[in-house]
């Protein structure tokens, strides 16, 4: 994953969020889950580094505003 610079967390409440899981599904939830609490950057893409057991995602959020509500 691409380093993280300044501009992704200048401001207070910026966080950025690197995930690993077993596998896409639980990944992919654990990024929904996110985004119900805060305000983030969406369910992104997930990728899986050649040879390595886990699969990543990258997610952005404002830890000081609220997300979505749950249907």
């Amino acid at each position: 994953m691409k380093s993280i610079g300044e501009q992704h967390i200048a401001e207070p409440g910026l966080v950025v969020l690197d995930i690993t899981g077993g596998d896409e599904d639980t990944v992919r939830a654990v990024m929904a889950a996110l985004e119900e609490r805060w305000a983030t950057s969406g369910v992104g893409s997930v990728r899986r580094d050649s040879g390595e057991p886990a699969v990543r995602a990258r997610v952005y959020a404002n830890v000081l505003r609220p997300g979505r509500e749950a249907p």
